[in-house]
């Protein structure tokens, strides 16, 4: 098993946000009034395409097709109240090049999606539980920790702690 990790830090502007991934990358976020990097929910679906992109070209690759050009357009469903999560993505693979075998392209999309790709499995399993927590630290006084709530699997948010 291993762990992916990222940190924000709030950097100046309305929501403007710096995140700092665990390999030491950096991407600016932001909510649309700055309007100085993409929304968090954009990242998803830009997440989830870089993963089967990654996949579907490598296996492409690795099945001699010739590919001269390839992008990945990915739609994202929200619902329209808070949280405004999302209720379903929709993937098209395009590929450029001569004598490409379209039955290859589909195996590569199909072991992506069944067997490779983390965010997708991740995204599609509804197995994922994420935990909350908070930590507030004040100079001169003890950093008080807790975890606050629990969300999923397919399930309602359990509250663990009272927030301040």
């Amino acid at each position: 098993m291993s762990t992916q990790t990222a940190t924000l830090v709030l950097a100046g502007g309305d929501m403007r946000f710096e995140a700092t991934t665990g390999s030491g990358h950096t991407v600016v976020l932001d909510n649309g009034i700055s309007d100085t990097g993409p929304r968090p929910s954009e990242v998803l679906g830009v997440s989830l395409a870089g993963c089967t992109a990654m996949d579907v070209i490598s296996i492409l690759r690795k099945k001699r097709q010739a590919v001269t050009g390839y992008e990945v357009q990915v739609t994202g469903l929200q619902v329209a109240e808070h949280p405004h999560n999302f209720t379903r993505f929709d993937i098209v693979h395009v590929v450029d090049g001569v004598d490409i075998d379209a039955a290859a392209v589909a195996r590569a999309i199909q072991l992506s999606c069944t067997k490779y790709c983390s965010v997708g499995s991740t995204l599609s399993s509804g197995d994922m539980e994420i935990h909350h927590a908070y930590l507030i630290r004040t100079p001169g006084a003890e950093d008080r920790f807790a975890e606050v709530l629990v969300t999923g699997p397919n399930s309602v948010a359990q509250e663990l702690a009272a927030g301040e």
